[in-house]
């Protein structure tokens, strides 16, 4: 086996590990939690014969390791267990939930990667000059406000002043792409001002440290423009901790979008887990952290692998 193929076995590896860890925690902080969940869904007129029969019917009568198990083992066969709330399959709910959310996510990413990549390459063509400082000046500024008082603000110039966008983000499967479209983009937007500022500036650092090698200042001797050295010579060459701040700030979308979609009231994956953490409904909290953690783990791991893929050493290490 070669030494790609281990490492890359190796991620895989602890990847599912870390994912396992991370459903006992989930497991652990939802039973944990101070309050009887049969007394919060019957509410306080419930009879003592009325909670103990649910108490039967939810298994909280059985061991917590019992428990884990079962709600595991459902896991891995695709049942995500049944909301105690609405009485619904989790997976059927959350299937259209998540779909909105990595529509939302996939928009964001859109906007936001190409922008960042951009806006470091000219930070760099420019460094130290004007351009570069207020490119920093501003993605810093955003990067520095909270995702809410970001959305506030879109919403007060673009849906109330202007009246361009929707202020409440309304989707549903029967609405067209221009549509949806509409309906998401200050969210999206919202999302693309948090995470710009992190991409660009990684970007413009992991461009500047090839900028120091031997091979750049050779492309400079021979009388290439600075545009050209960066773009076929540096870029090309930092690629690695580019795609890793990347997936990073993809995990970030996906998993960090519980605020935007409350303040946009989008239909998405934060908005329900909010509905249901509000409700006591352990079931679908556990669905809901368990997806998270899996999206927020495979973007990383995907990250460490297309970096050793990128790394030359370890591809060719003769």
């Amino acid at each position: 086996m070669g030494i790609v193929t281990r490492l890359v076995a190796q991620r895989l590896a602890l990847g599912l590990l870390l994912l396992l860890a991370v459903s006992v925690l989930i497991f652990i902080g939802t039973q944990i939690l101070p309050g009887d969940v049969a007394q919060s869904i019957l509410g306080q007129s419930a009879t003592p014969q009325a909670l103990a029969n649910l108490r039967r019917d939810l298994g909280l009568n059985e061991p917590a390791i019992t428990r884990y198990f079962s709600w595991l083992g459902g896991v891995l066969t695709g049942d995500l267990g049944t909301s105690l709330t609405s009485g619904g399959n989790i997976l059927s709910e959350i299937s259209t939930r998540l779909a909105n959310t990595l529509f939302l996510a996939a928009v964001a990413a859109v906007i936001a990667v190409p922008l960042a990549i951009f806006l470091g390459l000219l930070a760099v063509r420019y460094r130290e000059r004007w351009p570069d400082k207020l490119i920093s000046a501003v993605t810093l500024s955003t990067i520095s406000l909270p995702e809410f008082f970001i959305g506030y603000v879109l919403i007060l110039l673009f849906a109330v002043q202007r009246q361009w966008f929707p202020s409440v983000a309304t989707v549903y499967p029967s609405m067209s792409f221009l549509a949806r479209l509409d309906a998401v983009i200050l969210p999206a937007l919202t999302l693309t001002m948090v995470i710009l500022a992190h991409m660009m500036r990684m970007t413009r650092a992991a461009i500047l440290n090839v900028m120091q090698s031997a091979y750049v200042e050779t492309a400079e001797l021979k009388g290439l423009s600075t545009f050209q050295v960066i773009w076929k010579h540096a870029f090309p060459n930092s690629i690695a901790p580019i795609v890793n701040v990347v997936m990073l700030n993809l995990a970030y979308l996906v998993v960090g979008v519980v605020v935007v979609e409350v303040v946009f009231v989008y239909p998405g994956m934060g908005q329900y887990l909010v509905d249901h953490v509000s409700k006591r409904d352990v079931p679908v909290v556990q669905a809901c952290g368990l997806i998270f953690a899996a999206v927020y783990i495979g973007l990383n791991m995907i990250a460490d692998i297309v970096a050793i893929l990128a790394n030359p050493r370890l591809r060719h290490p003769k």
